[in-house]
Parts: structure tokens; sequence; C-alpha cells
């Protein structure tokens, strides 16, 4: 055996207590990373007033349809903070619908970080899991993920 297998393994570092949380110029800011098909979501919040910010636009103007909008203030709604924390997201890739599943997650994340204690309503609802669904890949000798070319007997 060498030496170098016998001379003992220094206990690994700590993690950092502070997961999830920042403090910028006085600010004390919470984030969760939330993903949904090809979107990614960097979701940064801090007490607040209610205001929700997407890509530097009010959440009502970024997402059209009401089914989004609503999706998006779940986890708000689930936590009952609606109206005391501020919400800056930044959200990349994908379409609307993944952009949108991609928020819910970063928001719960983000959410449960802030205050442990409305961890369990959120995770109750289901939206701290991640939606895994992802596209199917074309296959070869096919049209598509699915589709076969058509098929002649004669």
């Amino acid at each position: 055996m060498t030496e170098a297998a016998k001379t003992p393994v220094a206990a690994p570092a700590t993690a950092p207590t502070s997961k999830g949380k920042v403090t910028i110029g006085g600010k004390v800011f919470f984030w969760g990373t939330g993903r949904r098909k090809k979107s990614v979501a960097r979701v940064r919040i801090l007490a607040g007033d209610g205001k929700f910010l997407v890509n530097d636009r009010q959440v009502d103007e970024f997402f059209k349809e009401t089914k989004d909008r609503q999706y998006v203030r779940s986890p708000l709604v689930a936590a009952g903070v609606s109206t005391t924390i501020d919400v800056l997201v930044n959200v990349y890739g994908g379409g609307y619908t993944g952009q949108a599943g991609a928020v819910v997650q970063g928001l719960a994340r983000a959410i449960s970080i802030f205050d442990v204690a409305l961890r369990k309503p959120i995770n109750d609802a289901g939206l701290l899991t991640r939606d895994s669904r992802m596209k199917e890949r074309k296959k070869y000798g096919q049209r598509g993920a699915r589709r076969r070319f058509q098929f002649s007997k004669r």
C-alpha cells in the first residue's frame, strides 16, 4: 500500500446555510431556478408590495393567455403571499407554456427558501415537482417521432 493511500482524508467542508439567499446592496433576495421543456427561468423574490415582473415587463403583459397568467400566480396563491413579496423573473427558451411552467417551478423553489413553513402548502399543490415531459425525438425510417411514411400494399 502506498503512502498516499494511508493518509487520512480531511472531512468535507460543510455546505453553506444560505443556499438560495443573496444580499445585494442591502436587499435580501431569495432565488430559485425552474425548468420546463426547453425553458429556463431564474426567479428572484424579495419582501415588497406584490410587484411581478417577467423579463422587465408586467406578468399580464408578458403572458397573453389567461391559463398561463393563473398558472404563474399559483405558487403565490398556494403560499398566501401574493401581496407581500416582489417577484423578478428572467426566462428564456421554449414557448409561452414551457416558460410559464419554468416560472412556476422557480417561484415555488424561491418561496420555499424564503419561508420554510410555506414549503408544505406549495409541495401539496405539486408545484415543486419538475415536469419531465420533453419533445420526443424523430426516428430514422419515419417522418417524425411516431408518424410513419405512407404504406402501400400494391
